[in-house]
């Protein structure tokens, strides 16, 4: 199984940014968590982290007939990208959306996901642990 995980805009700071919101993990950090994890084993995880909305579209799209599934934290994206919604939905590749933070806590904005409704699961405020419910709520699909 081929997995791609993307991090958007903002997530190349963790560890420096907010550390009281996103932890003291940097993005490598979380990278290796997930890599390492027994439930990375046999998969074939391509990690992958851009600040420009368009690197992330292209991306995907690049990706869409050479993988099975998506795992995104689309950072900031998530709350205003219709170009990214379009995307996830036209590339038809299950997704998760994964989130470090609880946005359904956070500010009024943080809490609407303009990809939730084409992804197949929402997975908000568990850390870099969503990552892997992630990956196991894919791998149950498969």
């Amino acid at each position: 199984m081929k997995l791609l995980i993307v991090n958007g805009p903002n997530l190349n700071l963790l560890g420096e940014r907010e550390p009281e919101i996103y932890g003291h993990d940097t993005l490598n950090d979380v990278n290796a968590f997930i890599a390492s994890h027994k439930v990375a084993n046999g998969l074939d995880l391509k990690f992958f982290q851009s600040n420009h909305e368009g690197a992330i579209i292209d991306y995907l799209q690049s990706h869409r007939k050479s993988v099975d599934g998506v795992v995104i934290n689309p950072g900031g994206l998530t709350h205003y990208s219709i170009a990214l919604r379009d995307a996830i939905a036209g590339c038809q590749l299950p997704t998760v959306e994964v989130h470090l933070s609880d946005i359904h806590a956070r500010e009024k904005f943080r809490q609407i996901s303009m990809v939730q409704d084409v992804c197949v699961q929402q997975i908000s405020g568990q850390g870099k642990e969503g990552y892997i419910q992630a990956i196991e709520f894919l791998k149950k699909m498969a």
